[in-house]
């Protein structure tokens, strides 16, 4: 008999991934960089790969 049942990971960690949010301290400097990488104009760089997909 078939059986449609995936099959459990005991093994996996956790059910949903993490946030990063959670784990970095809020004066870390990846948040830094994450706020000033946001004010970038990246128009350019977009219109150089843009439909490409890669």
């Amino acid at each position: 008999m078939r059986s449609d049942f995936l099959s459990a990971d005991r093994d996996s960690l956790y059910l949903l991934l993490p946030s990063v949010q959670d784990w970095l301290p809020v004066n870390h400097l990846a948040r830094f960089v994450v706020d000033i990488v946001a004010q970038l104009d990246l128009t350019p760089l977009r219109d150089a790969y843009a439909g490409r997909g890669y």
